[in-house]
């Protein structure tokens, strides 16, 4: 097997290869490989991807999200700014007659839909990508397009998965149902499940299936307790406050029975606060970078990032969505992008499997809405199992204690990890006993700070370090 260095990170399927299976872990919290390696769900939205982007394009977009360590890149076959009627960028559409039951596929390569969707499949795979592919966006089974009524039905639903699953059966994929709907009655779930159960069929069961809510919402609100549904996606939505939105990762970690639960759709980077710009104007890297560690902390298996220009992969001549302020070329390299791989590296560093949310770490001070706080300004804990670890996040420079009893070991190692840049700094070595008072190397506002306490006896290695 070929095997491909990335920025630190290690790309793992590769051509001449079959690519490693997906599987939720055994203790039903995290994702796996099939030999029980941590597999860290770190997705982008590029939702139009399939839809907007030619092939050069695709291949620019692809390899900047390697090289910055994201693993899934979320992408919709039949997508949402009218993918079921307007062309691809080689003139070509998904579907005959708005039929699920005849993909548009014609004899030969590279002269249809499909063959473009292939391309990009197979170039995310040569990548060490994994696809979140969602087979169409809510609104074709959800919305009236055809007749007055949505063009999928259960019937064509269960024939459009199965032709799916066995044209990817082999490829790296994580499917994805759904698309930013809700649901009103029971044909609608029934769909929703026909089209699982096709899939299903068509791939055999070689990948894992979740399914992509409407803003607010998980997966858990309509489908938990179903066996088609491997772990739950939460899309906590385009609020920069923990409370009320990104609490809701805590309640689906709870849920029972145990599944692994992610937010698939947090607020992306330029995107207009709360659907207000005019009110709240645009979201910058922090208000990104927050949500990945409260929905890590609160016990997520992953998370994923989005830019409001690269969802729609939008450039000048094309139909803007709600103001994107740049060019999706130009926002590949905003900074949040960039700062979404030091989340991987600090949970990647530390025993991965064992990790469990906790804020009682955290002591309390006299106003408990300054900590743990609230709002924007919320801490959060995590920590090993066992106690061979502990992890708090700090939004703001604001000094707080932590409850050192939690870790093991009579001596502990602490650290300062920096999420804006990946880097560690020592802050000591510390007798193990009672309540002690840790204060943030800046005071700044938007500065976040991850406080990391190791049991000295482990010797791990520097925060954000690959263990080993």
């Amino acid at each position: 097997m070929t095997v491909i260095m990335m920025m630190g990170f290690t790309a793992m399927p590769r051509a001449e290869a079959a690519a490693p299976r997906l599987k939720v872990s055994e203790n039903h919290r995290f994702l796996t490989y099939e030999d029980n390696r941590p597999f860290f769900y770190l997705g982008d939205t590029a939702w139009e991807l399939f839809h907007r982007a030619n092939r050069e394009e695709a291949n620019l977009y692809l390899e900047d999200r390697a090289k910055k360590g994201f693993t899934v890149i979320q992408a919709v076959a039949i997508s949402e700014l009218d993918g079921h009627s307007v062309t691809n960028s080689y003139g070509h559409l998904p579907l005959v007659d708005l039929d699920p039951t005849h993909p548009d596929v014609k004899d030969g390569p590279n002269n249809d839909y499909w063959d473009h969707v292939d391309y990009i499949v197979n170039k995310a795979e040569s990548l060490g990508l994994t696809v979140g592919f969602l087979p169409t966006w809510g609104r074709y089974w959800h919305d009236k397009i055809k007749n007055d009524k949505p063009i999928f039905t259960v019937d064509n639903a269960r024939i459009y998965g199965e032709w799916l699953g066995k044209r990817y059966k082999d490829k790296t994929i994580i499917w994805i149902l759904g698309g930013d709907r809700g649901f009103d009655n029971e044909e609608q779930k029934n769909i929703i499940r026909a089209m699982a159960a096709g899939l299903k069929a068509g791939d055999g069961g070689n990948h894992l299936i979740t399914l992509h809510p409407p803003g607010g919402n998980g997966s858990s609100t309509w489908f938990h307790g179903e066996a088609w549904l491997d772990f739950n996606m939460r899309q906590n939505g385009h609020t920069p406050d923990f409370t009320g939105r990104y609490d809701k990762t805590s309640a689906d970690y709870q849920l029972q029975p145990t599944k692994p639960v992610l937010d698939g759709e947090p607020i992306y980077e330029d995107h207009p606060v709360s659907f207000n710009a005019k009110q709240n104007g645009h979201s910058i890297a922090s208000d990104v970078r927050r949500p990945l560690y409260w929905d890590l902390f609160s016990g997520a298996c992953g998370h994923t990032y989005g830019n409001h220009a690269v969802w729609q992969m939008w450039l000048p001549g094309r139909p803007p969505i709600n103001n994107p302020l740049m060019s999706w070329k130009e926002a590949i390299l905003q900074p949040g992008a960039e700062q979404m791989q030091y989340g991987r590296k600090l949970m990647e560093s530390r025993p991965f499997l064992t990790r469990i949310p906790d804020d009682s770490l955290i002591a309390s001070n006299r106003v408990a809405t300054s900590i743990p706080g609230a709002g924007r300004y919320r801490f959060c804990g995590t920590w090993d199992e066992s106690g061979s670890y502990a992890m708090i996040y700090a939004p703001v420079g604001r000094k707080f204690s932590v409850n050192m009893e939690k870790i093991s070991g009579k001596k502990v190692n602490a650290w300062w990890y920096n999420p804006r840049n990946g880097k560690a700094e020592a802050i000591g070595a510390f007798s193990n006993e009672g309540v002690r008072e840790f204060t943030p190397p800046d005071y700044g506002e938007m500065l976040d700070w991850v406080l990391v306490l190791d049991d000295a006896s482990k010797k791990y290695p520097k925060p954000g370090q690959l263990l080993r």
